[in-house]
Formats: structure tokens, sequence, C-alpha cells
């Protein structure tokens, strides 16, 4: 632990962890150390304002879920960039954060940090989503906002709690899902299939209980990337004619000529886990969680170049369409490569209450990549049967925490307060060695290339108080202390030369928190406002940047990104039962230092991309949510939200020009809608729809053309979904997601139309 964590000693950590509880954060019922078992829900807590909720039989009657990401798919301001199913490069998109800012949001699995918050971007730092099955799944809650103390500044843009199943008998389950997704564009076309399957059981004997899960998935992607080409100023003599290739634009505009496709991938993955529970006491509960996740990736490329004999081209010098193009034999090798990824998590938790007032939990979890290679050619074509190429191997990073908490409410939920307190821990740790290869297929590990290395540990204590002004209206403060560190940086590379040991950081802040809430009669309305401080991470700090023939790490000393956010929100709920409702929330955030990749010039070299931190950004929206149940006819149920976000670099000394530009990655208008009827009582129908508007890459908008590889487009999704419930064991369901096959970008292309059916058998669950 850090030295600020050590020097606080045992009795003050105790003191602080066991301390009086608020209601703060009591809106997510999975938060980072509750309990497996869900003791409430969304709409029973003044901060449901701020929350949603989808629950398990949700999910299968609406959702085409065939991982688990799908299952927030129609959430008001969520959206998962999962380029394929399996895929585990899936960031998630909050009200004021883009695919870029994975270190903006928290995703947690009973407990568990699946956040890879050892970066900030949408690659190695995408969270594990792939630790958790849907079948697992009881329900998913989302808190957007800063506004509890409770979770750290990562929990600017949303927290993602996700509740897997505990069972209270014999039970078990198991599915196979197919999906079929029909892709063309350039040189492409073809299908690409995905096969599921997933079996759980689970059983409760007295005060023990257990659940084991299993599921694999065997899946093809379509195109992840494109090869392109830029003409050269003058047709060269000795160039060699080739056709095959597409002439377009690229994002800014410039003409290319797109030659090849890359990233189609095969994946097999599997997953398994463990859950054991044991009430040690009527007031005492422990439970245990062990989780594998192991993965073989075989990703391919295909040239649409080809000669005067028919033969593919990778590389060399070409003349196209009246065009010369110069290939580097490296054009085609970042689609070209092989990942084996073997990754265990941990978390062991207790819970207890020793009386009606006062309550604990402790919880600690370890996720460890304890394999993972990734192995890519240095040239094609002679890296199509083996050759050179290198070996990342990321072995060895993961991170570990440790969360108390003490909650008191004296005189019950009538008291005039009712005081929360806890304690976290965390360590992240980088481990990025690249080695050479003779032979990138099969070859051992040779001569080291390059490394990044690294780790940030943070300590934190945060207090809450809900105070009872009145019946209807509660003022809830809270405050967040954090001491964060980076140390062991170290940047080395053989060649070109580098060898750069990273100087010590760390911070201090204090976050403080406040909610003003009301609530009578069916109507609730909220004002909150929260300071959050996100420290930088391992690869933000420690990355090497490729300057000319020279590697450097700009900016080891980038500052912590400071927000100031606010919601106002008012909330009607219709009806006995209140299953009606209408929320509209207006949100303001303003980031100081924003840690956003951006290009500017080291040292009179050419501009070059790194995170920086900029000035200001700052954002301004409205949201409103609708839910109505009946609607029309019986069984028609209706959910919508849409969402205005107006985004703005404010200032960025750095570089000027990109001052009034609208925030990259941020949509100004996002909506979803969602009609699903329950026809009979076995069939369920759905209907859904998904918008957004383009939004640019670049800090400074220079990207104008969004309908081309790397670009950023529009979208307009429509998906459909029949469940029929076969009898009380046996249910089928069949869907199509992307249904009018829009083709799109997001830097990436993205999938087609993707049909989907589903078999699911259940013994014993309720």
């Amino acid at each position: 632990m850090s030295a600020f964590f050590r020097a606080l000693g045992p009795a003050a950590f105790l003191g602080v962890c066991l301390a009086p509880h608020s209601a703060l954060a009591d809106e997510l019922d999975a938060a980072p150390v509750g309990p497996v078992v869900v003791t409430g829900h969304a709409g029973e807590d003044f901060l449901a304002i701020a929350t949603q909720t989808v629950r398990a039989e949700e999910i299968a009657r609406t959702v085409n879920a065939v991982t688990v990401e799908d299952t927030v798919r129609y959430l008001p301001n969520l959206f998962v960039r999962r380029r394929h199913i399996g895929d585990t490069q899936a960031p998630v998109t909050t009200r004021t954060s883009g695919v870029g800012s994975s270190a903006r949001s928290l995703v947690y699995t009973d407990g568990v940090l699946l956040s890879a918050l050892i970066g900030n971007n949408n690659s190695n730092a995408s969270p594990r989503w792939s630790m958790v099955a849907p079948a697992e799944v009881e329900q998913v809650q989302v808190a957007y906002g800063p506004f509890s103390a409770a979770y750290p500044g990562n929990s600017i843009g949303a927290v993602i709690a996700i509740t897997t199943h505990t069972p209270a008998r014999f039970e078990a389950d198991a599915g196979v899902t197919y999906a079929s997704q029909s892709f063309k564009q350039y040189g492409v076309k073809d299908t690409y299939p995905s096969y599921t399957v997933q079996a759980d059981a689970g059983d409760r004997r007295g005060p023990v209980w257990w659940r084991l899960s299993y599921a694999h998935i065997d899946t093809r992607s379509q195109p992840l990337s494109y090869v392109t080409a830029t003409p050269l100023p003058q047709p060269a003599a000795s160039a060699t004619t080739v056709t095959g290739g597409f002439n377009d634009l690229n994002r800014t505009g410039q003409p290319i000529a797109v030659i090849g496709a890359g990233g189609l991938e095969h994946q097999r993955q599997d997953l398994a886990k463990l859950k054991l529970g044991w009430d040690i006491t009527p007031r005492l509960q422990a439970s245990w969680l062990l989780g594998y996740f192991g993965q073989s990736d075989d990703a391919h490329v295909t040239s649409f170049l080809r000669d005067a004999s028919g033969a593919p081209v990778y590389a060399g010098t070409v003349s196209l369409n009246g065009a010369s193009y110069k290939l580097a034999p490296s054009a085609f090798t970042g689609g070209l490569y092989s990942l084996d990824q073997a990754h265990w998590m941990q978390a062991l938790r207790f819970a207890g209450q020793p009386s009606p007032a006062f309550s604990w939990k402790a919880a600690a979890s370890l996720y460890d990549y304890h394999r993972d290679r990734q192995r890519s050619p240095d040239a094609l074509p002679a890296g199509l049967t083996g050759g050179s190429g290198a070996i990342l191997d990321m072995g060895g990073t993961g991170w570990k925490t440790l969360d108390l908490e003490g909650d008191w409410r004296p005189g019950g939920e009538a008291a005039a307060h009712a005081l929360r307190a806890g304690a976290h821990y965390d360590r992240y740790e980088l481990q990025s060695r690249k080695f050479a290869a003779a032979d990138w297929i099969l070859g051992d590990e040779g001569a080291p290339r390059s490394a990044s290395l690294g780790r940030t540990e943070t300590s934190a204590f945060w207090l809450e108080d809900r105070i009872r002004l009145a019946p209807p209206l509660d003022l809830t403060l809270g405050a967040r202390l954090e001491h964060w560190r980076a140390f062991d940086g170290r940047n080395w590379s053989a060649t070109p030369a580098l060898d750069v040991s990273q100087p010590e950081r760390s911070r201090t802040a204090l976050s403080p928190k406040v909610v003003l809430a009301w609530r009578d009669a069916g109507w609730r309305a909220s004002a909150s406002a929260g300071v959050a401080y996100r420290f930088p991470t391992v690869t933000e700090l420690y990355q090497q940047v490729t300057v000319g023939p020279d590697l450097r790490s700009p900016d080891p000393n980038l500052t912590p990104e400071r927000a100031i956010s606010t919601e106002l929100s008012v909330a009607r709920d219709f009806g006995p039962a209140r299953r009606d409702t209408v929320r509209l929330s207006v949100v303001t955030e303003d980031v100081a230092n924003a840690l956003i990749s951006q290009s500017t010039s080291l040292g009179g070299s050419a501009p070059v991309s790194f995170v920086q931190n900029i000035d200001k950004v700052r954002s301004q929206g409205a949201e409103l949510v609708v839910e109505a149940h009946d609607v029309l006819t019986p069984g028609l149920d209706l959910s919508a939200s849409a969402t205005y976000v107006s985004s703005h670099i404010a200032r960025d000394a750095a570089l000027p020009p990109a001052e009034g530009k609208q925030t990259p990655q941020i949509p100004r208008w996002r909506w979803t809608a969602v009609a699903t009827w329950r026809a009979t009582p076995r069939l369920t129908l759905t209907a859904a729809a998904r918008y957004s508007d383009r939004v640019y890459g670049a800090i400074d908008n220079s990207d104008v053309v969004s309908h081309t590889y790397q670009g950023f487009d529009g979208y307009f999704l429509a998906d459909a979904r029949a469940v029929f419930r076969l009898n009380d064991r046996w249910s089928a369901a069949l869907g199509v997601d992307n249904l009018t096959d829009r083709r799109y970008y997001l830097f990436h292309p993205f999938p087609g139309r993707t049909v989907i059916a589903q078999l699911s058998y259940a013994l014993g669950a309720d």
C-alpha cells in the first residue's frame, strides 16, 4: 500500500471503514462492495432519478443478447462499441465521454472491477466484458455522473453494476445461440457465423450455496480494418500494373485507394466461473468468486490487388487506375495477427449486520493477465506462411482492489442522519514487452525489442451523510479523499535506442459531493453537484511515441482531469404500481485538464499524436426518458430516451485551432426506442431502434468525411426480436440486429445485418 495509506495506521483505517453511513450510493444494489443478493431495486431511493435498471426478464424479452455488453444496448445514453460478436475491445460511451475514454466509466460484476484502468483507450483498456455471460445476469444498474463519494473519479461518465444470479435451490439452465452476419463492402462479400453454447448449475443447501457456469463462443468477424494507400505525386515508370483496388477519400477528404482488408478475426473463447457462498451466521455472510477467460484469436488479411497473372499483391510500387502507389512490406501486417489469452479473476467478500442500525462490508478482488500474447509478422507476403515477426507479451498485467464500508442508520429510515463511510485501495500494473520471433506463427520469444512498464495505486477514504431536512426533503453531503501515486515507469527500446526511467508521481485530491432531493406523491426532483478527479493511467503516462527515427515519452507529467458536474432532474411516476415514468434531466460538465489524444509537435518534429492535457472541455445537455406499459392495448410496452449534448473544447493552448470545436466522439443527438408486445402468454415481439448523429474523431474536427475507414458516421439501426416460450422449461428466440443492413463506420467498419437464433432450457429456476 502507499505511504499515505500506511501512515493512517490500522486504527484510523478501521475507524473510517466502520463509521456510520448515508444513502447516497444505495442506488447501485451491485455496488463495488455490495452483497451478491439484491436487496432493493431502482426507484426505491431518491437517486433513482439518475439511475436506470434492466432486469433479466426484460433482457430476455427485448435484447438479442449474445454477449453481456448487449444487455445495456437500449439504456439511455450508453453505447458500447462492440465491433462484432466476441469483440474484446468494447469501450463504453456516456453522455459526455466518447469511445476513446474508457477510464471515464466503471463496470463491475458482483463487486469485481471489470474496467481495465490500466489505460484510457478503445483497445486494451476496454472493460473485460468477457468475464460475464448473459445467462448469468440478474440485473444491470447504471448510475450517471460522479455524485456518489463511494466511487472514484472514473465515475465521471457512469457506473455500470452487473449482478449475477444466486440460487435459492437446485437449478440448471443451458442454451445455444447461432448468429449469421452478412457483409458486403469494397472487395469483401461474405457471411460470418457465430456459435455460442452455455450451461449453468447451482444449488443452496442450508447456509451454503454454489453456482458453476460455462460458456463457449466460436465467432468470425467482418473486416475490422482496411488497407489504404495515397497516390504518389508522379506516376512511377517501374510500377507493376494491378487491378482490383477502389478509389475513395480518407476522413480528411484526401484521395486514397482501398487495396485490402484486415482484422478478419476467428475467435474461440471460453468462460468458466465458480461462485461459493456461506451464511456463517444469520448476520454474517461470505462469498468467493473465481473466473477464467481464455481466448484464441486468429486474424487474417486479404488483398484486393491482382497482378497480370491473377496473384495477390501485398507490397511494392504499383499502378492502379492511372495512379502509382508505393506499398511498404508492412502495409498489411496490422491486420494479420494471432492472440492467445488466459485471464483469471477472484473476489472474496464479507458482509455483516451486527445490529439493525449498523452493517458493514469488505471485499477484495484480483484480475490477472496470466497469459496474454499477440503475434504479428514483420512483412508480407513472406509473413503469410511464417517468417520474422514480433510477440507482444502482456503477461503480469492486472489490478487488485480492496474496499471496506460501514453503514449506520440510527433510528431507521426516518432518522435525521444516515451515515456511510468507507476506505478503498487499488493497484494497477502494466507489463507490456515486445520480443522478436524468428517464426511469428510458432516461434518462441527471441531478443527483446521494446518494453512499457509501470504501476499506479490509489488510497481513498470517503464519507457521506444523508440529512433528513423534512419528510419529503433530503440533503446528502459527501466527500472523497484520494491519494494517487504512479511509479516504476520505464520505456525501453532496442531500435531505435531508448531507455527512460520515468519519474514517480503523486497527488492528493478532495472531491466534494452534494445532492438535494425531494419526493412526494409520485413526483421526484433532485439537484446534484460533484467534483471528480480522474487520475492518469499507466499507459497515458508511460506511452512510447514515434517521432521520426526516435522513440520518446512526450509527457510523463500529465495532471489529473478535474470534472465539475451538475444535474437537475424531475421525474413523475404514474399509476398505483408506478410502472409508468417520465424523467427530464439537465446536465453540465466542465473538465479541466481533460486527457485526450491530440497531435502536436515535439521539439520541432512533424505533428505526432499522443495523450495531452486539454485546458478545458465544456458540456451541457438534456435527457428525456419515458417508460409506459399497456399502451393503447394490453401487453404493449414502450420505452424511449432522447439526449442532446453540446460539448466543445473551450480552451486548448497546445492546439488553438481546436478551440470551439465539437469534442471528439460525443454526438449532439442520440435516442433509443423500444416497443414490446406480449402478444400471447407465450409469445413476445419486440421492435427497437437506435440513433446517433455523426461525431468527429479529430480534436480540431478536420475529419470532414465520415463515411470512410477511420471516419465516424451517424447511424440509425433497427432491431427486432421474437421470443416463444415452448413450455415451462424450453424457450426459443429469433432476432435480427441492423435490420436494414446499414453500412456505417465508427473508425472501424461495423457489422451488417445479423440474424440470431437462440434455444434455451431452464430447470428449477423461478
